[in-house]
């Protein structure tokens, strides 16, 4: 049975004062403080273990990220990165006195090195996307693992999973010269 950790009630008694702050590094829609709006956020894939969040913060930008960062270490509270929630082992189960910091905005491409096989990617960004992006130039990025072609690449590292994923060529089809059709 997982026991999750005793919350720190110094922190929840600031928990106005917390969500006021936050506010200010992440306008508009990008603080999530009613119980109704964390209700999503309490769990991940592992639906056995549930607990809302005391807040749900969602940036835009990575200067947002770093500045939500620096604010709860230098208060002291505890932060849980999140990516799509899809994660089967707990991952991302929030914390009672904890900041949830949902990174499902950060899904883009930033560089293809296809004599590297490389690709410098965002957390958000999923197996699935980064094959789409290299088939047309006749690549591949092949899953390592049956359902991960779905999620993004934040899970498959923050669960040590193998990070550095084969993108290899896919040759063309073979055609028959008299009919013309792709032989396998």
């Amino acid at each position: 049975m997982l026991t999750m950790p005793e919350p720190d009630r110094e922190v929840l008694d600031r928990r106005a004062e917390i969500v006021a702050a936050l506010r200010a590094i992440v306008p508009g829609e990008g603080v999530i403080d009613d119980e109704t709006g964390r209700r999503p956020y309490e769990c991940d894939g592992l639906t056995a273990y549930r607990q809302l969040p005391m807040v749900v913060v969602l940036p835009e930008t990575v200067e947002q990220v770093s500045a939500v960062l620096r604010y709860c270490h230098a208060e002291g509270i505890r932060v849980v990165p999140r990516g799509a929630g899809t994660s089967l082992s707990g991952g991302a189960l929030p914390l009672e006195d904890g900041v949830l910091l949902g990174l499902g905005k950060f899904s883009r491409i930033l560089d293809i090195d296809y004599a590297n096989r490389c690709a410098v990617v965002q957390p958000g960004v999923t197996n699935l996307a980064i094959t789409q992006a290299v088939q047309q130039d006749g690549f591949l990025c092949e899953p390592f693992y049956g359902s991960c072609r779905s999620r993004p690449v934040a899970g498959w590292s923050s669960l040590n999973r193998r990070i550095s994923v084969s993108m290899r060529s896919v040759p063309p089809p073979v055609r028959t010269p008299r009919t013309g059709q792709a032989v396998a």
